[in-house]
């Protein structure tokens, strides 16, 4: 593997600035919501990104003295970076906003390299610069994918839509996979990620079945990122207004989740069923839980029963008559319905 540092010295040397500003902006983001997670989590994450800045193979296995003297030093910058807001980025001997991702790609776009900036959950913003390997359309959406990346903040998403594009991040996504795959290792879950690494060969070969997974699973990663599109055509341009502008942690999770549901339950379930793709649905519900499950739980019996004559057609059934369920559940968030607890909002809410 090589490093995100080797591979930026491949760039136009005259980007360099602008590397430099990115990566100082990863670094104000991870300094204001990295440590967020659960000390589990957060070892966890840091250590796939020692992986990832050090130019580690997925699957190796880091020297604990040297991740340890690396968060240390990681720590300690974001702690000076802590009250730092955003800083512009120099291009064209100009200043830009962090945000305007058009602006960056007219440069970066001709050389080969993609830029994303995003405001996520829970106010967390993302970014980062990789190589664009492909770039296609599905649904009159764009959909780019990138894969090595040469700056990112430790909060690296698989799959995102925003503003009728779809980012694919390869290099992120096979990361993610090997992470879920050790974890699943050490608790030896026999549930849907065993059943998806093993429909992929991995305790056979590891390290070619993360890849084929990897690439098989990308279109499921696509498939819910057009169910993101078709969800906001479906509430429409209001509701997604209104999502934008929750300021409270809980009601953002809550309508995320029932958002994420509609998406899935419009196009991601129905997709898997028709296809009768046992992979790829072992995997989509290794991804299922927390508060997704808990709305929805009767979605797990069609999971069982997925084997049987009718078990497809169910599948598909269940998702259709969910989907509606979801589009107004979501409606009756925007319109200020309200719960007491996260526990009534769960019953309220639930379908199935």
């Amino acid at each position: 593997m090589v490093t995100p540092t080797a591979l930026g010295a491949r760039v136009n040397p005259g980007f360099a600035p602008l590397l430099a500003a990115i990566r100082r902006n990863c670094d104000i983001a991870d300094a204001r919501h990295a440590q967020d997670m659960t000390l589990c989590n957060y070892l966890l994450a840091m250590r796939e990104y020692f992986r990832w800045e050090t130019g580690l193979a997925p699957d190796a296995v880091p020297d604990r003295p040297a991740v340890g003297a690396w968060i240390a030093t990681r720590e300690a910058r974001w702690e000076e970076l802590a009250d730092a807001p955003f800083g512009t980025l120099p291009l064209d001997g100009c200043r830009c906003d962090p945000f305007d991702e058009a602006a960056v790609n007219a440069v970066l776009g001709p050389a080969g390299w993609i830029y994303g900036a995003a405001r996520g959950s829970q106010g967390r913003c993302h970014f980062f610069v990789g190589r664009r390997v492909a770039r296609s359309e599905r649904e009159g959406i764009a959909v780019v994918e990138v894969g090595e990346e040469i700056a990112r903040d430790i909060h690296a998403a698989p799959a995102a839509y925003r503003d009728g594009t779809i980012t694919l991040r390869h290099d992120a996504f096979e990361r993610w996979l090997w992470a879920s795959a050790e974890g699943w290792d050490r608790a030896r879950d026999d549930g849907p990620m065993r059943a998806a690494l093993s429909a992929y060969g991995f305790r056979e070969d590891p390290r070619g079945a993360i890849s084929r997974m990897a690439s098989a699973q990308r279109e499921t990663l696509l498939l819910h990122e057009v169910g993101e599109h078709r969800a906001g055509l479906t509430l429409g341009p209001a509701w997604e207004a209104w999502f934008d502008a929750i300021d409270d942690s809980r009601d953002e999770r809550l309508a995320r989740a029932v958002r994420d549901l509609l998406a899935d339950c419009l196009v991601t379930l129905p997709a898997l069923a028709e296809r009768r793709d046992e992979a790829s649905l072992h995997f989509w519900f290794a991804t299922f839980g927390g508060l997704r499950r808990a709305l929805f739980p009767g979605l797990a019996e069609g999971y069982r029963h997925r084997g049987t004559r009718d078990g497809w057609p169910a599948l598909a059934e269940t998702a259709r008559r969910a989907a509606g369920h979801w589009a107004a559940a979501a409606r009756e968030l925007a319109d200020g319905r309200c719960f007491d607890s996260a526990e009534a909002a769960v019953e309220g809410l639930r379908f199935g």
